[in-house]
């Protein structure tokens, strides 16, 4: 059946990739998409959903294929992320936050602890949680106050995390902080989750995006031997923009397959809805907002797979394209969402009616891995970092502008 926005990105993927996108097509016709509404009812962890992710090979694909997953390119997960968002963000958020947590294992963890993780991560056997934001810092990784101190073999660990997503469900987790011994160099640690010292507070309320909790943790001396350390000292830092760069082309994906979904939802509606004699979508006031809708959505699909394509590539660029992207699509997400609640008008706000949900989940896009301002600050500060060394317009006479 034709469907509302096009398949014309399934192009640049192979036969065994457009199978999987298919795969989870079906999965959320048949019973993500139907069972959502109850999913985001509650804000208790959708273990049936993440089951069946896992089932069906989807949370395998963030891990290497040598620990039982299927390393799938980013241009392939936006797409996989950009299909679950459209019927439900708990089952996309549990994509997304797979790369949170499994990336830093699978980038930093010695050979043998991933033998020893990731193939259960990979089946979704257990799970991991990402200890990055505290406090007072979030976005800003230099801002982290939690303390890693030499201790032995090991360190001890000590400080605070909070709005920690399956904090409350995570066999292990990945806690960054500082070298007790040099500031300015960062360490990433695993830690199991029965670790004493190591307290998960209990699930704290929020707005939205219900079916994936978040907790706060607290630790107090607790000790990691070093076997347990992502990657080198000091690498923690880079462990942790890695993540975020992957989970924010992922919330960016997210943002658009919800307001695919929020469009074919209003769209159907008009066409139901008649209103001075004739159907709601017959008016030229209407159809104008739909056709900025359509358009601002494919414009930012093509800029989220240009963000997919460069980190796959290993551009040096990718994390400000991913920001990019992060800015744009959660921005049109939220302003997409809105207007198609809008056209709804009552009926849009009924708490049985989707948009409710959508409505109430988009707004954490704009704000999860770094706010739409954070964004706007990296790209801004990126390009006049690079203007003086950039090629000169050449409509530009020689000389300093300031003398024009």
């Amino acid at each position: 059946m034709t469907r509302l926005f096009g398949d014309h990105f399934l192009h640049v993927l192979t036969g065994d990739e457009q199978a999987l996108v298919s795969r989870v097509r079906e999965l959320c016709a048949s019973r993500i998409g139907p069972g959502a509404a109850a999913v985001g009812s509650e804000d208790v962890f959708a273990r049936d959903t993440f089951r069946m992710l896992a089932d069906a090979g989807i949370v395998a694909t963030a891990f290497p294929v040598e620990y039982g997953g299927s390393d799938a390119r980013q241009l392939v997960r936006i797409r996989l992320i950009e299909e679950l968002g459209r019927v439900c963000s708990a089952a996309a958020s549990m994509i997304t936050g797979t790369d949170l947590a499994g990336r830093a294992i699978v980038a930093g963890a010695s050979p043998e602890l991933r033998q020893a993780l990731l193939p259960g991560l990979a089946r979704g056997e257990i799970q991991s949680a990402f200890g990055l934001t505290e406090p007072g810092a979030g976005s800003d990784v230099r801002g982290l106050q939690t303390t890693m101190e030499r201790s032995g073999d090991g360190y001890v660990v000590n400080g605070e995390k909070k709005f920690i997503t399956r904090a409350g469900v995570a066999d292990w987790l990945v806690i960054v902080g500082r070298a007790a011994h040099d500031e300015a160099r960062f360490v990433a640690v695993l830690v199991p989750r029965d670790t004493p010292g190591m307290t998960i507070g209990p699930t704290t309320g929020k707005l939205g995006w219900y079916g994936v909790p978040i907790s706060p943790i607290t630790l107090e001396n607790v000790k990691v031997p070093a076997e347990y350390r992502l990657g080198e000292e000091g690498d923690g830092f880079a462990l942790a923009q890695d993540a975020l760069v992957r989970a924010r082309i992922g919330h960016a994906s997210m943002a658009l397959g919800r307001a695919i979904g929020a469009v074919e939802i209003a769209a159907a509606y008009a066409g139901d809805r008649s209103v001075f004699g004739k159907p709601l979508g017959a008016h030229q006031g209407l159809q104008w907002i739909f056709a900025d809708m359509a358009t601002e959505i494919e414009a930012a699909r093509a800029l989220v797979a240009l963000a997919a394509e460069k980190y796959d590539r290993g551009d040096a660029d990718s994390a400000v394209y991913a920001s990019m992207a992060k800015l744009h699509a959660t921005d049109l997400g939220m302003k997409v969402v809105t207007q198609a609640l809008q056209i709804a008008g009552g009926r849009g706000y009924l708490a049985d009616f989707p948009l409710e949900r959508y409505f109430r989940d988009a707004k954490l896009n704009q704000i999860g891995e770094g706010s739409s301002e954070v964004h706007k600050t990296v790209i801004g500060r990126d390009l006049l970092r690079r203007a003086p060394l950039a090629e000169r317009n050449p409509c530009l006479r020689p000389g300093p502008l300031t003398d024009y």
